[in-house]
Formats: C-alpha cells, sequence, structure tokens
C-alpha cells in the first residue's frame, strides 16, 4: 500500500461541523514524500477487497500466521475489520460503502492491509488489517488529551506494611504486578515532542492507547451518503452487514507466548497469573490489568476485588451470629414448648384453608421452629446493625481506594472521557436540526423540546408496563401460593411415604420452596426480554453523549431489576401474614383465596427460604450464562480450525472466531454485582450467612470474568473511567435503604420483640421468664363461631376450640375476637424499636462517614508534589526553548517574554 509521508503538511483535528449542515468529518492527511522516497510495505488497494496485493500470495508456510504485524512485520496491526462478500442484491452497495470508508481511513492517515478470503480458513472472510502510524497517533493522543510520561516517578514508595510477611503467598511477582516504572505524565503535545520520554516511536503508545485511537477514528469515518444524510461510524456498517467485525488483536494466545520477541505476551501473563481458578487466593495484578484493557475494565476488577475482600469481614461476623444460633438452638425455650408433647402436642391449631385443611397440633412444626431459631434470634438485631456500618465503611474505604487508583492511573485531572462526553454519531445522525452552542458558538445537532417530550412519554409508558407486569407476575405467585397450599396440607396428610419427613416439610415451607423456585423462573424469563426492550426505548430516546446513554440505560435495567428480584422478598418480609384477620373474619384476595398465614414460629425462615432460592440461582445461572455458554460457542465456531495446522490459522481469525464483549458487557457484570450487592444488604438480618454465600461466589466471579475476559472474547476497545459512574449512587442508595428495610424486618417479621415485651411485661415466671411464651402468643377462637365458608368438613375428635396467632380477646370476653392490649403494646414498640435504630445506625453512618476522608493524605500530598513537578519540568521546557529562540536571534522571542516565564516559574514554586 502507499505509505503515508512522516511529516504531515495539515495537523489532523477531530470531528467539525461543517457549514451546509453535513455530518462532520475528518479533515484529511496530505501525504508529502520527499522527493526520491520510496513508499514503505506493500502496496494494497483500500476497497471491496476485489483486487488483491501482490505479496499476498507469498507461501503461508513462509510466514507466521501468529503475528500481530503486516506482512514486513514493521508495522503493528492496532484493528481488524472483517467482511463476507456475499452476492446478494445488497451487495454493490456494501462494496461503495467499503470503498468510500476504507478510502475515507487512509485519508485520514490509516494503514490499511487486506488479507483475501482465499487465505482465510473457511475460505469465505475478507480481513482488512489497520495500522495508525506515528503522525495519527501524536495528533489524536493530544485530541484525547492522553497523558505520557516526561520522568520517572522520585517519590518514595509508602512505608512497607507489617503484615506483607503474613500475605506473601497472596502476592504475585513484582514483574506481573508492576510491569513497568512509574511516571510523572502530562498531556501529550505534538509541539512538545522532545519533552516526553520517547524512546521507541513503535512502542511509545501502548496497544491498548493505540487501539483507543483508531476505535475513535472508526466510529466517526464517514462513507457516503444515503436518503440526503452523510452516513458515518463503524457501528452503522457493523449494524448494515458492510462489515461483520471490528476488533482490535490479542497479543498472543493465552495459553503460550508469542513467538515474536517484540510481543510482551500480556494475554499469556493475565492467563497463568489472574484467568486460573487455582489462583483464587492471589492478588490482582490490576496495573497489567489497566494497561492491556484499559482504565475502565481495570476500575470495574479494582471494585470487585475490593468488594470481596470486604465481604470477608461481613462473611466472618455472619457466621458467627449463625453459629450462636445453632449453638443455642437446644436452649431456646419456644422451640422447646413447641417440642413439648404436653405443651404443643396439647394445642390444637385452626385449619390454615378453607373446607379442606384439618385442625393440627402445634408440635407438628418442632423441627420447623428449631431451625427458624437459626436465624431468628438476638444475633439477628446485632447482625443488622452491623451491617449498616460496615455498608458505611465498603462505600468510604472504596471512595479512598478509588482515590488511589486515580492518582496512580493519571485520571486525577481527568473528568471523563472526552469520547463519552462527546455526541453519539447516532444522536448526529437522526437529529437533523441545528443550533448554535453557547459554549463553542459552533452549530451543532439537537433534538427539539416536544420530540423529546413524546419519546420521554413513550418510554416512561414502556417502563411502567413492564414494571407492571413483573407485580403482576409476583400477585400470580401468590394466588399460587395460596392455591395449592391447600393440595400440600391434602397431600401430606394422606401420603404415608411423606409421614416420616412431616415434620420437617410442612405444607407451608412446601408451598415456600415451591413458589420461590417458580418465581425465579419468572424472574429469569423477564430479564430475558426486558433487557432488549431497556435498550430498545434507550435507543428511541437518542440520548446526546455516550455517558447519557449508558446512566439512562442503567437506571432502567436497576429499575427493574430492582422490582425483579427483590419484590417476592418485599412480600413474604412485609405482608405475608400481617393481613389475615382471624377465624371466622378472614381476609382474601379477590375475594376467593384466603391469605397466607405465617408459620407459629414466624415467616422469618420463609424469607430465609425465598433469598436463599433467588440469591443461589441467580448465582448458578450468572456463572453459566458467563462461562459456560461463550465457551461452547466458541468450541463450535472453531471445531473446522482445530484440525488445521497452527501456521495456518492466524491471530486475526482466532480473534474472529471468538465471542464479542460488547459495549455494554461491563454493564451487565455490575448490575449482577449491585443486585447481589441488594440482597446481602436489604435482607441481610433475614440471612446472616448472605455475605458468606456472596463471598464465595464472588472469589468464583473474578475468576470467571477474567478467564472469559482473557480466554473466550475478543479483546475489548480500551477506554478511560476514573470511577465505577453511576453505581456508586445507586449503592448509595442502597445503603440508606437497606437501614430501612433491615429495621422492619427485626420489628415485623422476626419474632424479637413480641418476645422482648412478653419477657419484660408479661412474663409471670421470674426462673424461666420465657416459659408460657408460646401460649400467651395464640389466641383462642370458638369452633361454633366458624361460619359455614371457614368450618373444616370433619371434625373427628370433636374440639371445641382451636388457637391461633394473634393478640385478640377470647370468646367469653365482652370484647370478643378484638386486639388485646398486648398487640397495642408490641406494636409500640416495634414502631419505637424501628425509630430507634434507624436513628442510632444512620447517625454512626453519617458519623464514620465524616471521620473518614475521600482521599487518603498520602495521596493528596502526591497528587500535589506531582502537580508541582510536572509544571515544574513543563516550565523549564519552555525556557529552555526561549533561551534557544533568543540565541538564534529569532525576533519574536522578546526579553519580555522571557522575563515572564521566568517569573511564572518563580510563582509556580511559591504555589
Amino acid at each position: 500500500m502507499n505509505r503515508l509521508g512522516k511529516k504531515a503538511n495539515e495537523t489532523l483535528i477531530e470531528m467539525a461541523l461543517s457549514a451546509d449542515d453535513d455530518i462532520a468529518i475528518l479533515t484529511k492527511f496530505k501525504p508529502s514524500h520527499s522527493e526520491g522516497e520510496e513508499c514503505n510495505g506493500p502496496e494494497t488497494i483500500s476497497t471491496a477487497g476485489s483486487e488483491i496485493p501482490n505479496s499476498s500470495e507469498i507461501d503461508k508456510r513462509h510466514q507466521s500466521k501468529d503475528s500481530i504485524f503486516f506482512r514486513d512485520g514493521v508495522r503493528r496491526i492496532d484493528f481488524v475489520l472483517s467482511y463476507v462478500d456475499d452476492l446478494n442484491k445488497e451487495w454493490e452497495k456494501k462494496l461503495e460503502r467499503r470503498k468510500e470508508f476504507e478510502s475515507n481511513l487512509q485519508k485520514a492517515g490509516l494503514e490499511l492491509e487486506i488479507e483475501d478470503k482465499k487465505e482465510s480458513e473457511d475460505g469465505k472472510i475478507f480481513f482488512v488489517k489497520i495500522h495508525a502510524p506515528w503522525e495519527v497517533l501524536i495528533t489524536y493522543a493530544e485530541v484525547l488529551n492522553i497523558k505520557v510520561p516526561i520522568r520517572e516517578n522520585d517519590i518514595p514508595p509508602l512505608v512497607e506494611n507489617p503484615l506483607d510477611c503474613v500475605l506473601f503467598p497472596l502476592r504475585l511477582p513484582e514483574k506481573v504486578m508492576h510491569p513497568e516504572p512509574d511516571y510523572f505524565t502530562a498531556p501529550f503535545s505534538k509541539d512538545k515532542q522532545e519533552l516526553y520520554l520517547i524512546n521507541d516511536e513503535s512502542t511509545f503508545f501502548s496497544p491498548s492507547m493505540r487501539n483507543r485511537i483508531v476505535n475513535y477514528i472508526l466510529t466517526r469515518c464517514p462513507y457516503g451518503t444515503e436518503e440526503g444524510k452523510k452516513k458515518f461510524g463503524i457501528k452503522r456498517l457493523l449494524n448494515n452487514g458492510t462489515y461483520t467485525a471490528a476488533y482490535p488483536l490479542h497479543d498472543c494466545q493465552y495459553w503460550k507466548k508469542a513467538s515474536d520477541p517484540n510481543c510482551d505476551s500480556e494475554r499469556y501473563t493475565l492467563y497463568m497469573e489472574w484467568a486460573r481458578f487455582l489462583r483464587f487466593y492471589k492478588e490482582q495484578p490490576l496495573v497489567l490489568i489497566r494497561k492491556y484493557y484499559g482504565e475502565k475494565i481495570g476500575i470495574y476488577f479494582a471494585w470487585l476485588g475490593f468488594y470481596t475482600e470486604m465481604l470477608f469481614l461481613a462473611a466472618v461476623v455472619g457466621l458467627i451470629c449463625f453459629l450462636y444460633g445453632l449453638f443455642t438452638m437446644d436452649e431456646n425455650m419456644s422451640s422447646k414448648e413447641i417440642c413439648d408433647p404436653a405443651i404443643g402436642g396439647e394445642i390444637i391449631m385452626c385449619p390454615l384453608c378453607d373446607r379442606d385443611c384439618e385442625y393440627w397440633r402445634l408440635n407438628t412444626t418442632c423441627e420447623a421452629s428449631q431451625y427458624s431459631h437459626l436465624f431468628d434470634n438476638v444475633a439477628t438485631l446485632f447482625f443488622a446493625i452491623f451491617m449498616g456500618i460496615w455498608v458505611t465503611l465498603f462505600l468510604e474505604f472504596w471512595k479512598r481506594r478509588q482515590a488511589r487508583l486515580k492518582y496512580e492511573w493519571d485520571l486525577v485531572d481527568f473528568e471523563e472521557e472526552q469520547q463519552q462526553l462527546q455526541l453519539r454519531p447516532e444522536y448526529e445522525a437522526k437529529c437533523t436540526q441545528k443550533k448554535k452552542n453557547p459554549i463553542t458558538q459552533e452549530m451543532e445537532p439537537y433534538l427539539p423540546l416536544t420530540s423529546q417530550a413524546v419519546r420521554f412519554c413513550i418510554s416512561g409508558a414502556t417502563v411502567l408496563f413492564w414494571v407492571s407486569l413483573i407485580i403482576a407476575s409476583m400477585i400470580a405467585v401468590i394466588v399460587y401460593r395460596l392455591a395449592v397450599y391447600a393440595a400440600f396440607a391434602s397431600l401430606m396428610e394422606n401420603t404415608q411415604t411423606l409421614q416420616p419427613i412431616s415434620g420437617l416439610l410442612t405444607p407451608q415451607l412446601a408451598t415456600s420452596v415451591t413458589a420461590s423456585c417458580l418465581n425465579f423462573v419468572i424472574i429469569m424469563i423477564l430479564n430475558f426480554f426486558y433487557e432488549r426492550i431497556a435498550i430498545w426505548i434507550t435507543d428511541m430516546e437518542i440520548p446526546r453523549t455516550h455517558m447519557e446513554y449508558e446512566n439512562r440505560l442503567t437506571m432502567k435495567m436497576f429499575l427493574f431489576q430492582f422490582v425483579n428480584y427483590y419484590s417476592s422478598c418485599f412480600y413474604v418480609a412485609f405482608f405475608k401474614g400481617k393481613f389475615v384477620g382471624y377465624p371466622g373474619a378472614y381476609t382474601y384476595m379477590f375475594n376467593r383465596w384466603r391469605n397466607e398465614e405465617c408459620d407459629p414460629a414466624g415467616c422469618l425462615i420463609e424469607l430465609t427460604t425465598q433469598l436463599t432460592i433467588v440469591m443461589a440461582g441467580k448465582q448458578i445461572w450468572g456463572n453459566i450464562q458467563e462461562a459456560i455458554v461463550p465457551w461452547i460457542c466458541n468450541w463450535w465456531g472453531r471445531r473446522k480450525a482445530r484440525n488445521n495446522p497452527e501456521n495456518l490459522y492466524s491471530r486475526w481469525e482466532q480473534d474472529h472466531d471468538l465471542q464479542t464483549f460488547g459495549a455494554l458487557g461491563l454493564f451487565y457484570e455490575y448490575l449482577e454485582m449491585v443486585i447481589q450487592f441488594g440482597f446481602i444488604t436489604l435482607f441481610v438480618a433475614s440471612f446472616p450467612l448472605a455475605p458468606l454465600l456472596a463471598l464465595m461466589n464472588n472469589i468464583l466471579e473474578i475468576r470467571v470474568d477474567s478467564w472469559k475476559l482473557t480466554t473466550q472474547y475478543r479483546r475489548p476497545v480500551a477506554a478511560k473511567a476514573h470511577s465505577i459512574g453511576v453505581w456508586q449512587e445507586i449503592l448509595n442508595g442502597m445503603a440508606i435503604l437497606s437501614v430501612v428495610t433491615n429495621a422492619f424486618i427485626v420489628a415485623f417479621t422476626s419474632d424479637m420483640i413480641p418476645r422482648l415485651v412478653y419477657y419484660y411485661a408479661y412474663s409471670e415466671n421470674e426462673d424461666l421468664p420465657m416459659s408460657g411464651y408460646i401460649n400467651n402468643s395464640l389466641s383462642v377462637f370458638q369452633i361454633s363461631d366458624f361460619p359455614e365458608r371457614n368450618e373444616p368438613k370433619e371434625n373427628p375428635e370433636n374440639f371445641v376450640i382451636c388457637r391461633y396467632r394473634d393478640y385478640r380477646y377470647p370468646p367469653d370476653h365482652e370484647r370478643k375476637y378484638l386486639h388485646t392490649m398486648q398487640f397495642w403494646h408490641i406494636l409500640a414498640a416495634k414502631l419505637a424499636f424501628i425509630i430507634i435504630m434507624e436513628h442510632v445506625v444512620f447517625i454512626v453512618k453519617f458519623f464514620v462517614a465524616w471521620m473518614i476522608p475521600d482521599v487518603p493524605a498520602d495521596v493528596k500530598a502526591k497528587i500535589k508534589r506531582e502537580k508541582y513537578l510536572t509544571q515544574k519540568i513543563l516550565h523549564e521546557y519552555e525556557l529552555e526553548k526561549l533561551k534557544e529562540r533568543l540565541c538564534q536571534g529569532d525576533k519574536r522571542a522578546t526579553e519580555k517574554e522571557f522575563i515572564a516565564t521566568e517569573g511564572r516559574m518563580e510563582l509556580s514554586r511559591a504555589m
């Protein structure tokens, strides 16, 4: 191909709007070869591939197909495009688009090399290899404000941690953790190239920087005019089938190092030291992850690793609380009374459903009441308060960790990725009207207010419809619970084979387990459809910038997932058993199905069951989707290539056969972890082992995510990010909500407050203050007062009275079946507990947040030191340039300019 010259007469600038309302285009590079200068590299026609370079006829056996360089072995492949030359009715149009697009890429300064389909493994796919020469890199490094090294960092490292000896087995080798020295950096400027540590132009910009620059050009390069509109961007060409894929290359195969000594084989290092499960106990090589994949992916793994580390403390405390419940199970007076044949065996309970259910003895729930004590004990209160404080510590310490990463990764002055804040190509293409930007004073596309209002109304109605659909599905599951309870009760009573486990598998538990499983299946189905609907309505809104697009999609998806995953848990925690009525005056759903009652031991065990099934099921299903499905797809796609010699299976073909990570790849990873965060915070009072389950899942999650990213997916385009974005605000909101939900769970779902009220106010036995609690918590109902609708069909033992869970006066009292004073005392105690617990936890939370600064003191000092030294270096450089101009007699370099520069240096030192 024609090699562009080393110098450019005209600076390459990012997109500029034309005066005649055309869509922005890239300013052309003008090649300026010196006289007699030969073009370097084979000539390639950047068209649809109808003509193939002569050098492509080189025998494959004499060149490495696993190379990441052009055929000359010098120019690095920064990006690859692929397409299939299918002869359908769209063939000519696609051909024309490719010609125009590749021609414009060359005008933008990129160099192309085409691999004919005859050289591909299946004989069908063309590959366009793209290389960004030095002139393009330095131009766009300035446009994207990329920071590059100017001097090696001379700030002494932190004092060694005394625990380093203990933590040594968890450490990775130094060359893996810090593959290159730390430097002071400054934004790149073409006019100050002598200032930067440029030892080798070919390696000065890392591969991740190079593919980011090339992707920036690809997303803005025009390819023609269709229907009177300028069309541009690789995304559109991928959507309309002009190209089938666009991706940067991995630097080697993951299971062995590259044979080329010029290749760093970072993928191999990441696989060996990070992506294998046997390395689960090792720290993550975050610097290498950031270098290979970019800051956006690096910050995700940093957050996930930090979250997992913090979970360790919560898991240990939760396990201790669980063990406390286990060891005190035999001392629980409530369970003893329920299991005692002389007490629980003599208490006849009212039927749990109309007509078909029979009277039953309280001691049939003996095992269930014992297991309920595992989670409903005094440690529950302690753990709920602890988790409210833990959440604050996690969020505050993450801010400090994030601040340290911002400094170490040169993101201190980084507000947001320029590319993220610039107009989306889709926005520019769909918005035909233009107005003047008050800041830049340039004409730019905009969406009229009326169009925005219509789109938001449609979007809001769609979201409301899907949220209503979730609520309807939850009501359907509740109806299922109400409808099948009688069937389970009858089945277990009449089936002899179930009698041995009838004490453990009660009708309530059987109904709860099957309903939870059904609910989980419905959740997965709704998720499948809503993910696509959310993307569609976000596209329809036409967000202005990439950041705005991600934020809108995040809020829609999170709102849906929040309602989808947590609605059933909210029902069991706060509604089940609360609106039952009493025998003879039960409340009904739709005037047909009688509302559910809690087990005499409480609803907490059912909430635990619901939480365990949904949380564990989601984690198992998520790992299957993330690991097994991509592996099967890749195995199926490469089944033919497995039989070919390795030297015929090129690096670009190997990567082409991998799965695409996608622009929303990280979005789904964050969403999965934030939903898990909700499970371990919003309902943790009901299940102290939830943090332990989350910890075990996350240890696996880190390795699964790293494995699939390193081995099963194409290399993602590098992108910058200085934080986890809008997810931080979502986590903050969930942290505040968790205090409220856990306070309500302890007060209204567990039996702690009624037991405490009985202990201090109603107990009559000083030696055993909790004896008699079960009898006290059950009210009496006279069976003759049953209306025909509720009365059981049979009463073979001719019971006269039955008991039910409530605090109401007996049938012989003048206030028959009305609430007793004890009910109001308990209600007042519950409300008082909620207010006190919320205020105590919130005060501690805000005090802890105030005490812990967001940025560590040593990081603040380093930032100031680096800014000072960077300014000093830049000023000294400018002073040297002025001296040179004065010595050369440059009239423009006046003495006043020299004095002003020296004065600026003095001012900088003083500051």
